[in-house]
């Protein structure tokens, strides 16, 4: 079929062989929806090259995409250096009303993002030391690591809502982290206590069986019968008897500087749920240039974090001294340590120190970062040395910290991810 073209227009061959009016291939919808979505991307300044002008719906979200993206967007008290008048202000009721409409019109993963960038690009910290500013935001983990390095100029009134938003965020990734903890930890206790001569109820048949396969013995049937056969259990596995004693000690020792925020935030979590398993023994430690012992804390991670301060030096060497000090079963001892390595202390000590835990039999794990995110900037000449001492450094996301901690309750080599990229 041929499209018939006003005489001022020109016509032109599709890839059909048809002969098409080109005016009319620009006035396509499928053109005015890509010319929309072009709008959208590149923002006010692009109306006129454009042609699109947004209505709707597709106005208001491109209007509180440029309160914080447009020309530079306005720091509180002041404007951007951009050309456009757009901007959060200084005012909480304005970056509430913005809250508000980020969250009418985007996904919650791309709300936590602009909030990211809100808080970082204009300078909102401070308005998030307002309750009503709390209750107006999408919670996360990275807006609890804000939070938390806000806390000690928070004001009293402020403290409580800051709480309830840490305590959703936690009651979150617990749900999330702590069967699948639980199982993997569990199963891994499990056989690592196996024992060799277990009493008869006791003895862990399923494995007993599967090891001893290789004593299948044939026994020939009597007068025709058929032939049986029977596993001769020659060597019996089984669990301890004390099945509920503590197994394992482990230790959290954890960096509070300021770019390890997400780490410390699901740290206290995985510690909490350590906590609760009678298996294990686990300590909390937090440093930076000082060491505190956050272990009583651990049956409530939200008490935990609020005992943090995020921010200050670091002194890894003195912090791994108190965890060497509490070790009293080297042989039965994880000692997880959770750290950029940027070390202000004595790093050849700091190195000593970790070669005697390991030669004393402790599972020494070194975590550049626990977090969605990937490993921060770190110092890659502390992670090569820990590497060559046997302790690898590589970061490690939550759903992967349960099958590390399995595996070196296990005394089996670390799953790593991307084993080859690390340091």
């Amino acid at each position: 079929m041929t499209a018939h073209a006003p005489q001022h227009a020109t016509q032109d061959d599709d890839e059909t062989g048809e002969t098409v009016d080109t005016e009319t291939v620009r006035a396509r919808p499928a053109d005015g929806e890509r010319m929309r979505r072009w709008r959208m991307v590149l923002g006010a300044d692009s109306a006129e090259s454009t042609g699109c002008t947004l209505t709707g719906q597709d106005a208001a979200m491109d209007g509180a995409l440029d309160a914080l993206y447009g020309g530079g967007g306005k720091k509180p008290g002041g404007r951007g250096g951009g050309g456009r008048s757009a901007g959060l202000g200084a005012s909480a009721p304005s970056v509430a009303r913005w809250l508000g409409d980020i969250r009418t019109y985007f996904p919650s993963s791309v709300v936590q993002v602009m909030q990211r960038d809100a808080i970082d690009r204009l300078g909102l910290s401070a308005l998030l030391l307002e309750p009503e500013m709390l209750e107006a935001v999408e919670a996360d983990v990275h807006l609890v690591g804000t939070l938390l390095s806000l806390n000690k100029a928070m004001p009293e009134t402020t403290k409580e809502t800051a709480r309830a938003v840490v305590r959703k965020v936690v009651d979150d990734l617990e749900k999330r982290l702590e069967s699948r903890t639980r199982a993997t930890l569990t199963g891994a206790l499990d056989r690592s206590a196996r024992i060799s001569r277990p009493r008869h109820r006791d003895i862990d048949w399923d494995r007993t069986i599967r090891a001893n396969l290789k004593n299948y013995l044939t026994i020939p049937g009597a007068d025709g019968e058929e032939a049986t056969g029977t596993v001769v259990p020659e060597r019996l596995i089984g669990y301890g008897r004390a099945s509920q004693s503590v197994k394992k000690d482990v230790i959290l020792c954890i960096d509070q500087s300021g770019s390890m925020a997400a780490s410390v935030v699901y740290a206290s979590v995985f510690g909490a749920v350590l906590a609760s398993m009678r298996t294990l023994a686990t300590r909390l430690v937090v440093f930076d240039t000082a060491v505190v012992d956050l272990t009583d804390q651990l049956d409530d991670p939200v008490d935990v974090l609020f005992g943090t301060q995020l921010g200050g030096g670091t002194d890894i060497n003195r912090a791994l001294a108190y965890c060497q000090s509490k070790i009293t079963r080297p042989a039965d001892t994880v000692v997880v340590l959770i750290s950029d390595l940027y070390e202000g202390g004595i790093r050849d000590e700091m190195l000593k120190r970790v070669a005697a835990m390991k030669a004393s039999g402790v599972q020494f794990v070194t975590l550049l970062a626990l977090s969605d995110e990937g490993a921060p900037a770190y110092d890659h000449e502390h992670a090569a040395a820990l590497g060559a001492l046997g302790a690898p450094a590589f970061a490690c996301t939550p759903d992967l910290f349960p099958d590390i901690m399995a595996a070196a309750i296990e005394k089996r080599p670390l799953p790593i991810p991307d084993k080859e990229a690390q340091p």
